[in-house]
């Protein structure tokens, strides 16, 4: 909801004041051996309904349900087009509601609403079932990402009881923040020391990327490469051993790039 990669947007802004609620999309993005697919797009502020317990975008939603969120999955790929049809099922283990400032100001909160939570997931289109650990959270704002700053890094490992969670930012002014996390299975949060910064090799759009991590690491799957962003799979070693983590590198620079913005429209097409 108000679609903080939007170059729509990001073009309404620079013409004034700017409905968030017309700017929202259900980004979908399946990796697997049966290829790549993706789907995000942005729909204006009659396409969107939403209450305390539901979020509909367009033929999409997403809706608490006795404990559950369900996300009920109907959109189209791009760039070339195909159903994706399904829905998604996640379980908390428990709600957590520890937040998170992420600059000085406090324009920008963050909050892992279920970092450790189990998910069932059934596609129809195309067609595809697996189970296994899920995790949300959610961030919001005041102001533009790209205004406050420079990069953004975050990696998610996946404990034998909860989530690892690092946060490490430049903000516009170059100053650095960055926070590590350990929550447990029960929504309990453990601050912890921040690891070392370990670079990581450049994409093919040169990326330059690193990873915080106190022992050593591996490149599983680039699963997104982009001019300013890039996601990967991982596998950390930890106290508890071997572990999954997603990592993903932001530069809101890059992002600010006009070219960039002139590109944005082909991952995300919209529907005014």
């Amino acid at each position: 909801m108000g679609s903080v990669f939007s170059p729509y947007y990001a073009r309404a802004r620079r013409k004034g004041a700017a409905d968030p609620e017309n700017h929202c999309a259900l980004n979908v993005a399946l990796y697997g051996d049966g290829g790549h697919r993706w789907s995000m797009t942005e729909r204006g502020k009659r396409w969107v309904t939403r209450d305390e317990t539901r979020f509909a975008v367009g033929p999409s939603t997403m809706r608490w349900e006795d404990g559950t969120l369900v996300i009920d999955i109907d959109e189209v790929t791009v760039p070339l087009p195909s159903r994706l049809r399904g829905q998604v099922r996640l379980t908390p283990s428990a709600i957590c509601s520890h937040e998170v400032q992420l600059d000085a100001e406090g324009l920008h909160v963050w909050r892992p609403v279920a970092p450790f939570s189990r998910i069932e997931v059934k596609f129809e289109k195309p067609g595809l079932r697996w189970s296994g650990i899920g995790y949300h959270d959610s961030n919001w704002g005041a102001a533009p990402l790209e205004d406050s700053f420079e990069s953004w890094v975050w990696s998610r490992a996946a404990m034998k009881n909860g989530a690892a969670i690092v946060y490490d930012t430049v903000l516009r002014d170059g100053s650095n923040s960055a926070f590590a996390l350990h929550i447990g299975a029960e929504g309990g949060v453990t601050e912890m020391a921040v690891p070392p910064r370990r670079e990581m090799t450049t994409t093919f759009w040169r990326m330059a990327r690193h990873m915080r991590a106190d022992r050593a690491f591996e490149t599983v799957s680039l699963l997104e490469d982009s001019p300013f962003y890039s996601r990967t799979l991982l596998k950390v070693a930890t106290e508890e051993g071997s572990a999954d983590a997603f990592h993903e590198s932001l530069s809101l620079k890059r992002f600010r790039n006009p070219v960039v913005q002139m590109m944005l429209p082909f991952r995300m097409p919209r529907r005014g």
